[in-house]
Parts: C-alpha cells; structure tokens; sequence
C-alpha cells in the first residue's frame, strides 16, 4: 500500500469516526439527562477548555492561539461565533433531553440547504438548477411537517441557521479548527464558571449533588466536544473535500436512528418530510459532485495558478488552512456543504 493510499485510509476512518461521534451525541445526553440541559452546557463548556489546551499542547499549536490574543477583529468574531454555537449547543441539548432528536437530526440535514441561502441573500451568488431544487424540496418538506403534522420544526431551524451563522463567521476568520474552538469556550469561559457557581450556592448543581457516577459523566463532556473536532481535523487534510461533503451526512442519519432507538413518535408527516429532505440531499450532492467533477477537469486542461488538492480547485491560502487543520466552521456537531468549504473566505 502506497502512502498516499494509507493517508486516504487515515482520513476516511478518522472522519467516519468524527462523524460517528457527532451521530451517537445524544445517547450521551440521554444517559446524562437527569442534568438541565443549561448545566450540562456549562459543563461542556468548562472541560472543553482543559482538555483543549491538552490537544493544544500535544499539536503544538500554542503559537497559533498566541497569535490570536492581540488581534482584537478576530477575538470580537470569534465571540460572536462563540455565542451563536453555545446557543446551538444549548438548544441541542435540550432538544435531545426532551424528546426532540428527530427535529435535531432535521435540522443538521438542511444546514447546508441554509448555507446555499446565506450566499444568495449575502453575497448574491446565483443557484444552479440543482441547487434549486434542492432548497424547493427541503422546504416542501419543512411546510409538510408544519402543516399536515401539525409540527412547526423551529428546532430543526434554529440549529440549522445557528450553526449557519456560526460558520460564516469562522469563514471569515483565518484561524485553525482547534485554537479557534480553544479560544471561543475561553471566552464562554467565564459565564459558564458564574452559572455553575450559581447552581452550586443555591444547592441545584448535579454536578456537586448527584455523586462520583455523574461527575465523571459531565467531566467527559470535555473529550466528547473536542475529540470528534480533532479527529475531523486529521480526516480533512488527507480527503478530497468531495468526500468529506458525503461523509458529513453520516452524522444526522445516526441522529435519527437514535430517535428511532429512543422510542421517539414517527408519523407519516415525518416520514415525507424526511423523504422529502433525503431526496434534497441527494439533489444537493449530486450539484457538488458534478461542480466536483467540473474543477477537476479544468485543473488538468488548464495551466491555473493554484493549488489542487485531489479533485477539488483550491487556492493557496486555502491548502494552508486545511494543512494547519481547519476546515472553517465545521469544527462542532455538524457538518457544512462541501460548496461552503471551497469557497474563500470573505472579509
């Protein structure tokens, strides 16, 4: 096996098991549930930062985090990013905790459905026809759920547009994947430390009341938020972005066995909705495959002054971010388009 034949291999395992990772989250939280869902944001936040500056420390990638502190543009969108993530966090979990992981998986389908949307309202980037179709379907799936199932799935589109909003703004900042998600729980830091502190005075923390089983159980929140991160890190500098466009679904797929699993009420308006929104997907990679496809081609025709990693036409500036281990917003629970991913970031 040649080596560019064993990194490929590192890469799928490592990403699988990121996205594996991601899938099965709300077992954990599930087992956890006797924690509010805004305690158990405060604890993932706090263990985050430890075992961060860990990961930190066995990358040495001190430096890069350093590098950030006197730039006060980039710590100002790394704290809107940190806000709009802890509120999707927050609402995950909460949705998990009462019975909602369908509309959660829901919402991670039609994340980059929304992100096709942010680029034609924001940056006025017209849709291909695919594309088109695409958004029409998920919608109709979204109006059947609301309108024959009686459902208004706000969940599903809060944790889409959150997550949306997260990552245009860590599209904007040249910062790698694991100093940049360091930095956000820092600044969340400190809010999280005077909610437990609260918790504790008042005598309502599980942390402190619910013995050494749950400690131990809200102490992993730290690993589970970081690894699935690092392990997404290693998967996308050795894969074709295209590749990491079809992985990235694995993880609301599992979402939705898990709601299965948990007994969770299945009607017919999930069931076309849902049909509905897996047929959007497929549109949707089918769009990206061929757009794929299409730079490939033209990178071997023609003579370009950029980098090409695999199948996909990248600048630059863009090979450094992957080599230094980011992969922009998709660094927490869910994926973006691989559409999102080749595109330069903005300022």
């Amino acid at each position: 096996m040649s080596e560019e034949e064993r990194n490929i291999r590192t890469g799928v395992f490592a990403a699988m098991a990121a996205y594996t990772m991601w899938g099965f989250f709300p077992i954990y939280f599930k087992v956890a549930d006797g924690v509010s869902a805004t305690e158990m944001l405060s604890q993932r936040i706090i263990w985050a930062v430890p075992f961060g500056a860990l990961i930190l420390t066995l990358r040495k990638q001190w430096p890069d985090v350093r590098k950030i502190f006197p730039d006060t543009q980039k710590l100002r969108a790394l704290f809107l990013a940190a806000v709009a993530i802890a509120t999707n966090w927050g609402v995950y979990i909460w949705a998990v905790q009462t019975e909602k992981i369908f509309q959660a998986s829901l919402g991670y389908y039609i994340n980059p459905l929304i992100f096709v949307l942010v680029g034609v309202i924001v940056t006025g980037e017209k849709l291909s026809r695919l594309q088109m179709t695409a958004v029409a379907l998920a919608t109709i799936g979204v109006s059947i759920l609301t309108i024959y199932g009686g459902v208004f799935p706000w969940v599903s589109l809060f944790l889409g547009i959150s997550f949306t909003v997260y990552g245009y703004i860590r599209k904007t900042v040249d910062v790698g994947a694991m100093p940049g998600l360091f930095i956000e729980t820092l600044l969340l830091l400190p809010f999280a430390l005077l909610y437990w502190g609260w918790l504790a005075s008042t005598g309502n923390s599980a942390f402190l009341n619910d013995g050494v089983q749950m400690q131990f159980l809200l102490l992993l929140a730290g690993p589970f938020t970081v690894l699935p991160l690092l392990c997404f890190a290693i998967g996308a500098r050795r894969l074709k972005l295209s590749t990491i466009g079809f992985l990235q679904y694995i993880g609301p797929t599992l979402q939705f066995c898990v709601g299965l699993y948990y007994g969770e009420e299945f009607t017919l308006a999930h069931a076309l909705c849902f049909g509905a929104i897996w047929v959007a997907v497929a549109v949707y990679s089918l769009d990206a495959w061929q757009k794929s496809h299409k730079a490939s081609a033209f990178a071997r025709s023609e003579p370009l002054d950029h980098a090409v990693k695999g199948n996909e036409l990248l600048t630059a500036s863009q090979q450094r971010a992957l080599h230094k281990d980011d992969a922009g917003a998709l660094a927490h629970n869910a994926p973006l388009g691989v559409d999102e991913l080749t595109k330069p970031p903005r300022p």
